[in-house]
């Protein structure tokens, strides 16, 4: 008999089985090996580990995402920055507590000072213009208007505020109040239901993937585990965008404020007609800061560009009474 047709041994086709196993694990294996050098190779950001360039932020159920309270750091934006955070989390100094009247500020990192230093703020500059008034940087890196609302209630009795201005981004605040992921990082957004009333969703806020890559031991080292938990989080969790809300969210900001006997203003990085609009037909106090100077890179103030910003809320302080004791433009440092 041919050897051919001798029917093989329950030995012999379980050697065969354990061989052809022991292939399809080779080359799984090197191909999951090869996939992980190119990966590596190419690191690309949607993979990486660091988060917000180094600025040091946790995972918030509520805001997204929220600074670290009294972190101090030393950041390349590129310019040499050094960052350092007070009790409350904010990049400010400690909060006062006295009996002076408090200005409060919130917005993204045009508030927060990218590529700056502390000193170079507006915020730090309107302090030794108004040292009857108690100045409180709340910007915070990637915010819209959405979290800057929630931030304000959160800080509300930390601060007791007796005027809040909100410095809103043309650039980029009506896209990040439509949507509920913002740099891979997922936030809050406000959305009206089908009874035509207001709401907040998206809380408690879902863990983004970097969160996730740190609290994973293989993901640290892996860029594979990295790219399993992004598919996870990217099909667990949906991205979604709603119509931009920016609108009802500074009517709402105004409303809580004015509610508790407080005044409210708004800063428009730059000319925008629609929000500019809006602000008048409501009667909210406004200034816009077109022409400060911005670096070619990053796009955010430069430290001239800090230095209009502070003359122009000076201006509009001034003009429209928000504060009593508040003086049209010094001859200080505020000067180019």
């Amino acid at each position: 008999m041919p050897v051919d047709m001798i029917p093989a041994t329950p030995v012999s086709r379980s050697r065969r089985l354990l061989r052809g196993l022991g292939w399809n694990v080779l080359v799984i294996a090197i191909t999951l090996l090869v996939a992980e050098l190119v990966l590596q190779w190419f690191n690309p950001v949607y993979l990486r580990m660091h988060d917000w360039n180094g600025v040091g932020y946790q995972h918030d159920l509520e805001l997204g995402w929220s600074p670290i309270a009294n972190l101090a750091t030393v950041l390349s934006l590129p310019r040499t920055t050094t960052v350092k955070n007070n009790s409350l989390g904010l990049r400010d100094i400690e909060p006062e507590r006295d009996s002076r009247p408090a200005i409060l500020f919130l917005g993204d990192s045009f508030v927060w000072g990218y590529n700056v230093q502390d000193s170079e703020r507006f915020t730090d500059l309107l302090r030794s213009e108004l040292p009857g008034y108690r100045i409180v940087n709340a910007g915070v890196t990637g915010y819209g208007t959405d979290q800057e609302y929630l931030l304000m209630k959160r800080l509300w009795d930390l601060v007791n505020p007796d005027v809040v201005v909100l410095m809103f981004c043309v650039e980029n605040d009506r896209a990040d109040n439509s949507n509920n992921v913002r740099y891979f990082s997922y936030k809050p957004y406000l959305r009206m239901t089908a009874d035509g009333d207001w709401q907040f969703a998206g809380q408690p806020v879902p863990k983004e993937r970097r969160v996730r890559f740190k609290e994973s031991s293989l993901a640290r080292t892996s860029m594979l585990a990295r790219l399993a938990i992004s598919a996870y989080v990217e099909l667990r969790y949906w991205r979604i965008t709603v119509p931009d809300p920016t609108e009802r969210l500074i009517g709402l900001m105004r409303e809580f404020v004015e509610a508790r006997g407080r005044k409210f203003a708004v800063g428009v990085q730059r000319q925008e007609p629609q929000l500019e609009a809006f602000l008048q037909r409501q009667g909210i106090p406004q200034a816009s800061f077109e022409g400060a100077e911005l670096y070619d890179s990053s796009r955010h103030w430069t430290p001239d560009g800090h230095k209009l910003v502070a003359r122009r809320l000076m201006t509009l302080f001034a003009e429209t009474g928000i504060l009593t004791n508040a003086k049209p433009q010094s001859q200080s440092e505020l000067n180019p």
